[in-house]
């Protein structure tokens, strides 16, 4: 087993950084240093040393390091022979929200399977409002959303973060600047997501934020399905506010095309959540699974 001192000085080697050890582990930057100077004493050498800004290992610490790596490898293979020592089909529910299960969950489902082939995992994938919904009916396991929740309520853990931007067709004269006004987008046609869902809720709420009302906004269009967002904004219909995620091929391609608004960011988490009186070892390690496929 690896101690928490341990693990530390491999995060430590892995990040670069004590500030972001630091973050990555929920402790504090003296922390941190701590666990080193107590590995550095417990083992009589030095393990890090300074090269200019930058953190080096020294011999003893590639030493060190070479064996937490093996260490955690084999706690790993000996994990996922257990897990999987059954023949038995074990059958779990998860919810999505409609960004992510379109366009972030079902690679992450592709390689959970293959790495644990006895466990079946169901997706669902609906608005926050339904997820939640369903999460509290019991009707899932744990859920995956885009949107704001009562945090008080679920225990959560953060998958990623996310942009929300403007997206408009090659066609949309805002195509060939570099940045707009707020002031300017409100007065084109929007193409917004259903009642119900996370992402209308973050874009609300921040444009509230700024001073405006639902009905300074020309909502042209409210659609749940997020492909046909897309297409209409292509066909210069209207603009939307849309995940980063969901446009990568068509900004690539070339048929959307993301402006910048001035003094006007939209940041999201995308987090795991499920009911606090439910804690299996299913939910802790998909999550720890899924967090390793974003890396």
């Amino acid at each position: 087993m690896i101690s928490t001192r341990q693990m530390t000085f491999y995060t430590l080697v892995q990040m670069g950084s004590y500030t972001k050890t630091a973050e990555k582990l929920n402790i504090t930057q003296p922390a941190v240093s701590q666990h080193i100077k107590y590995l550095e004493e417990v083992y009589g050498a030095k393990l890090i040393k300074k090269e200019g800004k930058r953190n080096e290992l020294t011999e003893e610490g590639k030493i060190l390091f070479t064996h937490i790596e093996k260490v955690l490898t084999m706690e790993r293979q000996v994990k996922h022979i257990l897990s999987n020592q059954s023949s038995i089909m074990k059958r779990y529910k998860l919810g999505a929200t409609k960004t992510i299960g379109s366009y972030l969950i079902p690679d992450i489902l592709g390689k959970y399977k293959i790495d644990s082939p006895n466990h079946e995992v169901i997706l669902e994938v609906a608005n926050t409002q339904e997820i939640l919904s369903k999460l509290n009916e019991g009707k899932i396991d744990v859920s995956l959303i885009e949107g704001l929740f009562e945090k008080n309520k679920y225990n959560y853990k953060l998958l990623k973060k996310d942009e929300l931007v403007l997206v408009v067709s090659k066609l949309h004269p805002f195509s060939n600047r570099k940045e707009v006004t707020l002031k300017e987008v409100l007065k084109e046609n929007l193409i917004i997501r259903e009642v119900g869902s996370g992402t209308r809720k973050i874009i609300e709420k921040q444009l509230k934020e700024k001073g405006y009302k639902r009905e300074d906004c020309n909502i042209f269009m409210e659609i749940g399905d997020i492909t046909a967002i897309k297409s209409l904004v292509k066909w210069n219909l209207g603009y939307t506010f849309i995940s980063k995620e969901a446009i990568k091929k068509e900004v690539e391609e070339g048929s959307l095309v993301v402006i910048k608004v001035l003094d006007f960011c939209i940041e999201r988490e995308f987090n795991f959540v499920w009911k606090k009186e439910e804690s299996t070892n299913f939910i802790d390690t998909f999550i720890e699974f899924s967090k390793g496929c974003i890396l």
